[in-house]
């Protein structure tokens, strides 16, 4: 594993526009059922345990060993699910303009070809993508999204809620454990176990395409 290549895949400068979603947070806040650090704590290690370990990051391991592996019909079949699986048009939006935005850069980079429609249209094949090019392991590539996202939804509570930087840093250090253990489940998750219980994550993405006052595109 190349540690500078993992660390540039995850980093907050990796230019997708990850930045500028809050995936439903800004309607928690908005609503107030979001209001402080424990509650924000609570919000991010729920939609760990419930959505992302059981959904998004199986689906990054079994689209990196199909994409490894060459088995190009495979990858777009987990593809297609994960884009099925988006429960607002926000949410589906963000999966498509993130994950066709790291294909762009992977292809400019020169570390990969154009790749067919559901590959470059759903952010966890074109993580998974960008994972086999720059060598990394399914393992490795797993705990870099599952990274990726904690980092970047605590980014976002901290302007929302608004929380302090400590506070963040905080967050970030007490959701460690749970990280760990949600890479763990997302691995051994078997096939008929993949889906996403977060009916909150849901709703919120839904208000929020009407929401009057938004510093997030979802």
């Amino acid at each position: 594993m190349s540690l500078p290549r993992l660390l540039q895949l995850v980093s907050p400068a990796l230019p997708v526009g990850g930045y500028t979603y809050s995936r439903g947070l800004e309607t928690a806040v908005e609503r107030g059922w979001v209001t402080d650090e424990a509650q924000t704590r609570a919000w991010i290690a729920g939609l760990l345990e419930h959505s992302v370990a059981t959904l998004d990051g199986p689906l990054v391991v079994r689209l990196h060993r199909a994409l490894a592996g060459g088995d190009m019909a495979t990858a777009r079949r987990w593809a297609r699910l994960a884009d099925a699986t988006r429960e607002t048009s926000e949410l589906q939006a963000e999966s498509r303009q993130t994950g066709r935005a790291l294909v762009r850069l992977l292809v400019d980079l020169e570390l990969a070809d154009p790749p067919p429609a559901p590959i470059r249209e759903a952010h966890v094949a074109a993580f998974a993508l960008a994972s086999v090019a720059l060598g990394l392991d399914a393992d490795t590539a797993l705990r870099g999204f599952l990274w990726t996202w904690l980092e970047g939804t605590v980014a976002a509570a901290i302007k929302l809620v608004p929380l302090g930087q400590t506070a963040g840093q905080r967050i970030l250090l007490q959701l460690g454990p749970e990280l760990e253990r949600a890479a763990e489940r997302a691995a051994t998750l078997p096939d008929e176990a993949l889906g996403a219980l977060a009916p909150g994550l849901a709703l919120a993405s839904a208000l929020h395409e009407t929401q009057h006052t938004r510093l997030f595109r979802s």
